[in-house]
């Protein structure tokens, strides 16, 4: 199997490459240089000459209070390269696995959303992304995750190591609850489904919810600080204020994959403690 992946160089992508890499498929690693996602020349050139059997469309315009600001540029990156992707994709005869959001629900449910559930994007970041989710085609799959962190790129751990350091009081936001997300367990289970050619939309997470101030205490506790040193604040209060809006319940269900009798991830704060522990090192 021949796997194309976009946005290789970020936090996601480097994990995609490196599991599929372990089980030996030949991965074609593409990043800004090599396959320029504004660009729909650069797109169909990268899929025509590297022949996947797979694209796995993990580059995207992640910024989400820049996309506030660059709605133009969010919907090229995100909408308009899938289109993109998708017709590059049937040309060479590939399947997409397309990487999404929990920013495509607007956080209003009281309970965990399932894949079924009424998208209702409320930031740009979010309407962009659902916008690429619509250009899949049904023998597609379309993985939607949330509050992603890992060993490369930028990220909450590695934002708040580098605080720890620095500021010696802290406030985060307890009103926003959602599922802290590895991005190597994650590529771990994208590469399943994608080998075994499973269509359809998943949500995957690790296991566990929590809200962002009591994430960023585990942090700090996995880390050997004070978790005291870190206060909760409401969405409402929190300065500066955030361009965007953030869904305050970001709980994804992974309903689907339990479908198809997959073992859940493992808890988020396992995959933050070895997280924490190999960027200490």
């Amino acid at each position: 199997m021949r796997v194309l992946i976009t946005g290789a160089n970020g936090q996601l992508g480097r994990e995609l490459v490196t599991t599929f890499e372990a089980r030996s498929y030949a991965v074609i690693a593409t990043d800004r240089t090599t396959l320029d996602l504004a660009d729909p020349e650069s797109i169909r050139g990268a899929i025509r000459s590297g022949r996947p059997d797979v694209v796995v469309a993990a580059g995207a315009f992640t910024a989400v209070d820049d996309a506030e600001t660059n709605r133009d540029t969010a919907m090229r990156i995100n909408g308009d390269a899938t289109k993109w992707i998708v017709e590059a994709a049937d040309d060479a005869r590939s399947r997409v696995v397309y990487i999404s959001t929990d920013y495509v629900f607007d956080g209003t449910l009281n309970r965990p959303y399932v894949e079924g559930d009424r998208t209702n994007p409320q930031s740009v970041y979010g309407k962009t992304k659902l916008a690429g989710e619509q250009h899949l085609r049904a023998t597609d799959t379309i993985v939607r995750t949330s509050w992603i962190f890992g060993r490369h790129g930028n990220n909450i751990i590695k934002t708040l190591l580098r605080l720890a350091g620095t500021t010696p009081a802290l406030t985060f936001v307890n009103d926003q609850r959602g599922k802290p997300t590895s991005a190597a367990d994650l590529a771990q289970c994208i590469r399943d489904l994608t080998v075994d050619s499973v269509p359809g939309t998943f949500h995957i997470t690790n296991t566990g919810e929590t809200t962002w101030f009591d994430f960023a205490r585990d942090v700090f506790r996995a880390a050997g600080h004070d978790p005291e040193r870190i206060s909760p604040v409401a969405t409402a209060d929190q300065v500066p204020q955030r361009q965007a809006p953030r869904p305050a319940n970001s709980v994804l269900e992974n309903a689907a994959l339990a479908g198809l009798g997959h073992h859940p991830l493992p808890d988020h704060r396992d995959s933050m403690e070895r997280v924490v522990k190999e960027l200490l090192r």
